[in-house]
């Protein structure tokens, strides 16, 4: 049997999909405003962020891929993305995201699809540019997110994740560490009456690759011209490749 991490606990590879959806289906209705009290609206630079270092151009197709509420698709069409193609596994998050996103965008500009990260239902090069916003943890297994991502873009297209990531600034760290146990899964439970939810999610930052080591993933995978930029001392990272 494979296993897999789902925060600190050890599952089988078949169970972590059904999981981490039941999580999201739990929070999705409060997942933005969670996001906004969780990084004190920090979030929203830190995505702003994301869709600059896309060096994004007129006319580009971009994927959101686990896109969630939308807030990359939304940003990436101020900069001028042709078409936006926003994906995620989780059928309540894409109805939330569509709800919040087509009054706002020009016909034709975004459309919803469910799609599993590790295999993407698009054809082979599809995509100037491919965004991944807060996601890439939750994936199974993510050398085959790498390589399906990869695949679906054109020859010179971008891929950038953005995701929590491990703070550089070594006094920080016990203030985060209790910041991120005993106080976010706090909030969590007042805001959504999940604190599991948030259990998981802070166990699974801490479970993730670290900078350099998702930027060696990223490279194994094929991309090139990789690199990393780290946000608010690490607590988040952009990482950005090319096809």
């Amino acid at each position: 049997m494979n296993t897999t991490h789902f925060g600190y606990e050890r599952v089988d590879e078949g169970e972590k999909a059904a999981r981490v959806g039941a999580v999201f289906s739990s929070v999705a209705g409060r997942y933005d405003l969670m996001n906004d009290l969780m990084s004190g609206g920090l979030h929203r630079l830190w995505k702003r962020f994301a869709v600059l270092a896309a060096r994004l151009r007129p006319g580009d197709r971009v994927l959101d891929l686990a896109g969630g509420t939308g807030d990359l698709a939304r940003l990436a069409l101020a900069r001028g993305a042709g078409e936006v193609v926003v994906a995620d596994l989780n059928p309540r998050m894409l109805e939330i995201g569509r709800d919040r996103l087509l009054d706002r965008c020009p016909a034709g500009g975004v459309r919803f699809v469910g799609a599993d990260a590790e295999s993407l239902p698009f054809a082979a090069e599809s995509f100037d540019c491919v965004l991944m916003g807060f996601g890439l943890r939750n994936v199974t297994r993510l050398e085959r997110a790498l390589e399906a991502v990869r695949e679906c873009l054109r020859p010179s297209g971008r891929f950038v994740v953005l995701e929590f990531s491990q703070v550089t600034v070594p006094a920080l760290r016990p203030l985060y560490d209790r910041y991120s146990f005993s106080v976010l899964p706090r909030i969590g439970r007042l805001v959504t009456g999940d604190e599991a939810a948030y259990r998981y999610l802070v166990e699974s930052i801490r479970m993730h690759p670290d900078q350099d080591a998702l930027l060696e993933m990223m490279q194994a995978a094929g991309f090139r011209q990789c690199r990393y930029f780290n946000l608010t001392a690490g607590v988040v990272a952009v990482h950005r490749g090319w096809r």
